[in-house]
């Protein structure tokens, strides 16, 4: 009696226990939950979406090109005589550039001429003879070749001989030079740039995705490092084939450069018309936050941030362009949303 007693008085004792033990348990658990029910909502900037005009551009980078440029050179070596240019002047097409001094090829003419002139009356009285039949075919053939050959020497000592006053080939800016008068220049030595800036050379390549879009003709615009202002362009040339490595497509546009302001060589940002988007859905780019498979936005729903998984497109140095994820109307959360989470009571400040 006295052990069923005493069995009978511990099962009480721990059932007392575990009563007590699930009360304090579940006073614990209800203790931050009503604390973070009674959480204060946080003060955060928002904009409600509303569709909006979207002129949708590629943005590629290029340089620009000289439409003609080319190493002024002597053909023949010499010593310079005189050098009718000045440095970065304009020069028409045939303006006479430098004189190589001549001397010694007029003089290797005149002798060739008096040898022709020997040949020539040789020739004739070959011809003579041959008719009257005192001289073989043979040796009046020789007395023509004899002639042939100095009519050619002299043709080629006339060819050089002109080749001795360099000439621009074309219209355009002279550059820096790198002789004086008096120098001795061959065929390798660079006298100076010739470069036409009336028109330049714009050359950018594409992401093959968008090689349909482009046609011959289509205009774009283009801006510099140095300004912000727009420059036009126009597309002339496409290369006929994709370039495997990069897979980009090479193309030229010509741009009009009369007002002197670009140069050869200058690095530019182009920008290329795509469509135009009557409703398109923009945010700004701090309202992005990336996760592992994309980028998600914080919206309002119900006094509370919830986190949404969007699908980007186009971008400005502004905005992004939403494709899918939200609907116009949605109020989204742009500063500060680094310190949400889902669930989060928030006091929104519209924009």
């Amino acid at each position: 009696m006295k052990v069923r007693t005493i069995v009978f008085g511990l099962l009480g004792i721990g059932l007392v226990g575990l009563i007590a033990y699930r009360i304090n348990k579940n006073s614990q658990g209800a203790g931050p939950q009503s604390q973070k029910s009674s959480q204060s909502p946080v003060k955060i900037s928002g904009m409600v979406l509303k569709p909006r005009n979207f002129a949708d551009q590629l943005s590629l980078s290029g340089s620009l090109e000289a439409n003609e440029q080319v190493d002024v050179r002597s053909e023949v070596p010499g010593i310079v005589e005189n050098i009718y240019f000045k440095e970065g002047a304009k020069v028409s097409q045939g303006q006479e550039l430098f004189k190589v001094n001549d001397i010694e090829l007029k003089a290797q003419l005149s002798k060739v001429q008096t040898a022709k002139k020997l040949a020539a009356e040789n020739e004739r009285r070959a011809k003579l003879l041959l008719e009257k039949q005192a001289i073989s075919q043979e040796e009046y053939d020789i007395a023509s070749a004899d002639y042939q050959s100095s009519q050619a020497e002299s043709e080629l000592i006339s060819a050089q001989l002109s080749k001795t006053s360099v000439r621009a080939p074309f219209s355009g800016t002279i550059g820096l030079r790198n002789i004086s008068k008096g120098t001795y220049v061959t065929p390798t030595t660079v006298v100076a740039k010739l470069v036409n800036t009336e028109q330049l050379k714009l050359t950018f390549a594409i992401p093959e995705k968008y090689v349909s879009r482009m046609k011959i003709n289509s205009t774009l615009t283009f801006t510099t490092s140095d300004t912000k202002r727009p420059y036009t362009a126009k597309i002339y040339a496409i290369e006929p084939e994709v370039d495997v490595t990069t897979r980009t497509l090479k193309m030229r546009a010509v741009v009009d450069n009369s007002g002197g302001d670009l140069y050869p060589g200058m690095f530019v940002n182009v920008n290329f018309p795509l469509e135009i988007v009557p409703d398109a859905l923009m945010v700004p780019t701090e309202a992005l936050i990336p996760i592992q498979n994309g980028k998600e936005i914080f919206v309002v729903r119900e006094g509370k941030a919830k986190a949404v998984e969007v699908k980007t497109g186009s971008r400005t140095s502004k905005d992004v362009r939403v494709l899918s994820g939200l609907q116009p109307g949605d109020t989204i959360l742009t500063y500060g949303i680094m310190a949400l989470d889902n669930g989060t009571p928030v006091d929104v400040t519209l924009d």
